[in-house]
């Protein structure tokens, strides 16, 4: 067996594998969008209830959500909490599209708290049996000028753009529904640099693994469209730039909500329709979004294997600080003309080098990629540390060994002989906006702030605060194949 390296800038792996739900027990249907309350992520689902988490990657149930019905969605206001919900499930294009959109305020979403009591439920829209649009699947957003918008419908009839109260949750006395896209579901809008975008869900629902759900986004410079896609349709017109599709035996992404977590990270929830590996069921799934020209996508689930990880400030790779030993090979020859055979020169190997390595803790640096096994670290999920949002903790170690990357009480980096478990030793990797990585360790000790993983010079790598807008403070993994 050989290495061989595939030299794509950023890791772009689209394989069942990498494409995983939640872990614990993430069943749910039309989850709204993911809420933070006092320490815990909520989201909600078709029917009642829905789920809790206490990092963002295991999931219970837990959540109270009264009212039943269809579709929720949730969003924080102030120091309050803002949850829709529409009155029926909805009976499709052979039924009736008499329906109601109902909102209630609630101060925590926490159903242990003493401050836990939601109000009566506010009507704000609703459709008669033979409308043109079904009242259900509310969208919540809240637009950086301070006007509440909440959107409703299903591919029955058309998406339709109400303005609330966001103080009392009421629709704007005199404010009269707009149509601005059909032959969706699911919708909500979001902003980014000046432009609104209306998200929603193409396809059918309610199949299990034969449900053709996909997410698709146009965009518009008012809240109030019209929304055009990529190509430049209209979202009223049936148009759409896809967001994520069925990816593997995960089948039927819908029902999308952004979660920003900070500058340059931010995570979509949605639910897969169907889980082949969990019988079927509709599960809960997160992604990071991808900001590509203007477009929101989901990126990728990182996908354990072995990496050189790469700096985007200098381009140099993580290494042990060890020193620098020889490769073999054949001297290449100056003469234009060369009649030896053509042979295959074998990568430098583990056993050739680690003898020579020092047997304690190791310094760790950034240098010039060669290939070399104190620059190949396996990256590989420990299913019993837990997770954020969206991932599982990861431990970093140089391949083939368990020596792992650890942050020490100096805020830096080191490789110590084994690894442990300890929370120093644990890493998470969140894919940013532009498509490259943050690392961040679990905790550093004796610092109770979050930080990331930084180059401060070319060969220099050390952990200080996140900043998004530095390729000091971002990374990219380039993967190894073994080929037999």
């Amino acid at each position: 067996m050989r290495a061989k390296i595939i030299t794509a800038a950023v890791l772009s792996i689209a394989t069942a594998t990498a494409a995983f739900a939640q872990i614990g027990h993430p069943f749910i249907h039309d989850p709204s969008t993911i809420v933070k309350c006092d320490g815990k992520y909520y989201t909600f689902g078709t029917g009642s209830g829905g789920l809790i988490s206490e990092d963002g990657w295991t999931w219970h149930s837990g959540a109270v959500r009264p009212g039943g019905g269809a579709a929720p969605d949730a969003i924080k206001l102030g120091d309050r909490y803002l949850v829709g919900y529409s009155t029926t499930g909805g009976n499709g294009s052979g039924g009736s599209h008499a329906s109601s959109i109902m909102v209630m305020w609630n101060k925590t979403l926490d159903p242990e708290s003493p401050d836990f009591a939601y109000s009566e439920p506010i009507e704000v829209a609703s459709t008669l049996d033979d409308e043109d649009c079904n009242a259900i699947d509310i969208g919540l957003f809240l637009a950086p000028d301070g006007r509440l918008w909440c959107t409703y419908g299903t591919y029955f009839g058309f998406i339709r753009l109400v303005e609330l109260d966001p103080v009392t949750g009421h629709r704007v006395e005199g404010n009269e529904a707009i149509d601005i896209g059909r032959n969706m579901e699911a919708s909500v809008m979001i902003f980014r640099d000046g432009w609104y975008y209306l998200l929603g869900t193409h396809g059918t629902c309610c199949s299990s693994v034969n449900s053709t759900y996909n997410i698709v986004v146009g965009r518009s410079r008012s809240p109030q469209g019209p929304f055009y896609d990529n190509v430049g349709r209209t979202i009223i017109q049936g148009g759409g730039k896809p967001v994520i599709t069925t990816e593997g035996r995960l089948v039927g992404p819908g029902h999308f909500g952004r979660y920003i977590e900070e500058e340059g990270v931010e995570k979509m929830s949605f639910h897969w329709e169907a889980d082949m590996d969990q019988s079927g069921r509709s599960v809960l799934g997160i992604r990071p979004i991808i900001w590509k020209d203007g477009w929101p996508e989901a990126g990728d689930a990182f996908v354990p294997g072995t990496y050189e990880v790469e700096s985007v400030r200098s381009g140099y790779a993580l290494e042990l600080a060890t020193d620098f030993i020889s490769a073999q090979g054949a001297a290449r020859g100056m003469s234009r003309v060369d009649d030896q055979p053509v042979i295959s020169i074998e990568a430098q190997k583990l056993e050739d080098v680690i003898g020579r390595w020092p047997e304690g803790t190791i310094q760790v640096r950034n240098g010039f990629y060669l290939a070399r096994p104190n620059q190949r670290w396996s990256i590989i999920p420990v299913p019993e540390a837990g997770g954020y949002l969206g991932g599982p903790y990861y431990k970093i170690v140089i391949a083939g060994t368990e020596r792992a990357l650890a942050a020490t009480a100096d805020a830096e980096v080191e490789a110590v002989p084994e690894f442990t478990g300890a929370p120093e030793q644990l890493w998470r990797i969140d894919q940013l906006t532009d498509g490259t990585f943050r690392i961040m360790p679990k905790s550093v000790p004796g610092h109770t702030e979050p930080l990331a993983l930084v180059s401060i010079g070319d060969a220099s790598p050390t952990l200080v605060k996140f900043d998004f807008n530095t390729d000091n403070s971002k990374w990219k993994f380039k993967r190894f194949e073994a080929l037999q």
